[in-house]
C-alpha cells in the first residue's frame, strides 16, 4: 500500500512538473536571441531589445554574442535616456572586457549619460562634475583617440557650467552681504576653473570682497576700540 502511494506520489509530481515547463516560454538559441534583440533594436522597440539580450546573457553566457549583447543593452538604455541604468550596464561592460577596443567608446558613453543629465545652475552639479571627471579619464587613458576628440567641447561646457554654478553663488553672498562666503566661491572659480570665461569676473569679485572684508574689519575694529575707551 506503501508503494503505491509513493508511486502515486511521483506520478502527481512529474505531471504538475511538466505542466509548469509547458507554460514557460520556448527556450531560444543565442543566434534567435541576438536576431531578435538587434531587430527590435533596430525598430525603436529598445525595452523588447532589452529582455531578448537579457536573456541571451542568462542562458547563453558564453555565447559569441554575449558580449555584443551587453553592450547592446546599455545602449538601449541610453536611447531610452535610462541614464543611470545605461552608466551601469557601460560599466560593466568596461569592467568585463577593459581591454577591449570599444572602451574609448564606452567611457564616453558614460560621459554622456553623466552629460544628459546636467540641470541649470542653481540646481544641482553633480551630474556635471561627473561627466568632467568621466571626460578627463577619457583624455587620459586615450588621449589620442577619436573619442577623447568629441569629448573636449563637452569638457569646455562642464567646466564653463561648474564655473557659472559657482557664480552664481558667488554673487548671491555678495549681494547678501556675506562677503567672506562670496570670497571663498570666486576664489573657487579660479582655482578650479581658470581657465573658464568667467575668470575676470572672479578677480575682479575678489578684489571687491576683499576690500569689503577689510572696511568690515577695521570697522569692527574701532567699534572696539571705541568700547574700550568709554569703559576706561
Amino acid at each position: 500500500m506503501k508503494r503505491i502511494y509513493l508511486i502515486c506520489l511521483a506520478c502527481v509530481i512529474l505531471l504538475s512538473a511538466c505542466s509548469w515547463f509547458s507554460k514557460q516560454e520556448p527556450e531560444k538559441t543565442a543566434d534567435e536571441l541576438a536576431s531578435e534583440g538587434q531587430t527590435y533594436f533596430e525598430d525603436g522597440k529598445y525595452s523588447d531589445a532589452i529582455k531578448a539580450y537579457a536573456k541571451l546573457g542568462d542562458w547563453y553566457p558564453f555565447s559569441v554574442h554575449a558580449k555584443a549583447a551587453s553592450l547592446q543593452i546599455a545602449e538601449a538604455h541610453y536611447l531610452l535616456e535610462e541614464y543611470d541604468e545605461a552608466v551601469l550596464a557601460y560599466s560593466e561592460y568596461e569592467r568585463m572586457h577593459p581591454n577591449d577596443e570599444k572602451v574609448p567608446y564606452v567611457i564616453y558613453q558614460i560621459g554622456m549619460c553623466h552629460f544628459e543629465q546636467i540641470e541649470a545652475i542653481d540646481q544641482d552639479s553633480t551630474a556635471t562634475e561627473n561627466a568632467l571627471a568621466t571626460f578627463r579619464r577619457l583624455t587620459e587613458q586615450f588621449p589620442d583617440n577619436e573619442y577623447t576628440k568629441k569629448a573636449q567641447p563637452l569638457m569646455v561646457t562642464c567646466i564653463s557650467d561648474l564655473a557659472a554654478k559657482e557664480m552664481y553663488v558667488g554673487r548671491f553672498y555678495f549681494k547678501s552681504e556675506k562677503y567672506k562666503a562670496a570670497l571663498h566661491r570666486f576664489e573657487g572659480v579660479i582655482v578650479k576653473y581658470p581657465d573658464s570665461e568667467f575668470t575676470q569676473e572672479a578677480l575682479d569679485s575678489i578684489v571687491q570682497c576683499k576690500t569689503l572684508i577689510a572696511a568690515e574689519e577695521a570697522a569692527l575694529a574701532l567699534e572696539a576700540e571705541a568700547s574700550t575707551g568709554e569703559e576706561k
